[in-house]
């Protein structure tokens, strides 16, 4: 097994939100110039939906239930 399929199987062993951080790290040490402009972007539409939830216009759920149904399909 050559290094980089231990380090995936290493990673997709660990918790979803672990693995989450990981590729959030992994995606940050490119270096991308327009990460700054995407980041902007997503806070955004984080605070459009939270707007959107406070008015009742989306529902939640608890996110134990979701990422046991993530935890389910892999």
């Amino acid at each position: 097994m050559d290094k980089t399929e231990e380090l995936y199987q290493s990673a997709v062993s660990l918790p979803p939100v672990e693995r989450a951080r990981l590729v959030e790290r992994i995606l940050s040490s490119f270096g991308n110039p327009e990460r700054e402009e995407i980041e902007r972007l997503w806070a955004a539409e984080a605070e459009a939906r939270i707007d959107a939830f406070d008015r009742g216009e989306l529902s939640a759920r608890p996110a134990e239930e979701v990422f046991k149904d993530i935890e389910k399909t892999q």
